[in-house]
């Protein structure tokens, strides 16, 4: 069960005593025999396709053991930017529906079924849920692709300096390198804000205002406004505008610079692409599906299959 997101509380005197909340998580037990020593021991949820929507940390210690699950998606990226921005630091909520959870044990495969439950106070229909899922998941990918161009743009603006560093002073070929860092630069402030404190000294950018967004939608399981779905749309447009500008320069403007560089046997500038950029960060992210996470406990290995029983067979 999902529990209504809410925050609150009050100071209590050194007599009172308060026990621990529950766990926002989906709580997943299960049971081990004996140490798990040999072999991959991993906790996979899948969805009713069969994708793997979340992957938690398990423990290979013997005895009963409890894993948990956020019930959400792993946040998307953000740009780097002058200050940190928390509104996108959770993931996208699961919809309530059934879920497979896998343990794959060595060799071996074990299942149970996970049902995720909206709270009973909500009083969001299904279509509602559906779609402010769906324009979260919408702007989280506009962030993910945000942070692709804004990395995209540095790659090629530092080339830029280093290049430029690597001249003599005085040769004209620095003074074009440092006039088109300054250009590419300029495509990357109408993206991220590049003063710290952007609410004090007014400089929000897309990814400002595009985090802002994801956060209200995100932190609502309602139905979202038309406003939101207007200013989606819009920085959609704006980052697109921005995207192209730096793929014209690139095209017409790049080539020539890379023939200078070699003339004066330096290295070519190469423009980072979609795919080795997402290999660099797999590499960085490793196998990592847990972060992010307000959901509401659920107990999901009481019965036959159950994970609680896997280690019955060791």
């Amino acid at each position: 069960m999902q529990r209504i997101p809410a925050q609150g509380g009050w100071a209590n005197g050194d007599a009172a005593f308060v026990g621990a909340n529950p766990t926002d998580d989906a709580v997943i037990t299960y049971y081990q025999r004996r140490r798990h020593i040999f072999g991959d021991l991993k906790i996979e949820v899948l969805d009713a396709s069969g994708k793997v929507v979340g992957e938690v940390p398990s423990s290979k210690r013997r005895g009963l053991c409890r894993a948990t699950w956020s019930m959400r998606m792993k946040p998307p990226r953000v740009p780097t930017a002058a200050s940190a921005d928390f509104s996108a630091s959770v993931g996208v909520r699961m919809l309530p529906g059934s879920y497979t959870v896998k343990m794959t044990k060595d060799d071996k495969v074990y299942t149970t079924t996970l049902d995720v439950r909206p709270d009973p106070r909500s009083r969001y229909t299904a279509a509602e849920r559906k779609q402010q899922f769906d324009l979260a998941v919408k702007l989280g990918g506009l962030l993910t692709d945000m942070t692709y161009a804004v990395d995209r743009i540095n790659v090629v603006r530092l080339s830029l300096d280093d290049r430029a560093a690597k001249l003599p002073a005085g040769d004209p070929l620095g003074t074009k390198l440092a006039t088109a860092s300054s250009q590419v630069d300029e495509l990357r402030r109408k993206i991220v804000a590049t003063k710290e404190g952007g609410m004090i000294t007014g400089e929000e950018r897309l990814r400002e205002n595009l985090c802002d967004l994801y956060g209200n939608v995100v932190g609502y399981e309602g139905r979202p406004s038309q406003m939101q779905i207007e200013r989606s749309a819009a920085i959609e447009h704006e980052l697109g505008d921005v995207v192209k500008s730096f793929d014209t320069w690139v095209a017409q403007d790049l080539p020539a610079i890379n023939s200078e560089l070699t003339a004066k046997k330096l290295p070519a500038i190469e423009p980072l692409t979609r795919e080795a950029w997402s290999k660099s960060l797999s590499a960085a992210i490793g196998t990592d599906q847990t972060r992010g996470g307000s959901a509401t406990p659920r107990r999901v290995v009481e019965s036959a299959p159950r994970v609680g029983s896997v280690g019955d067979e060791h």
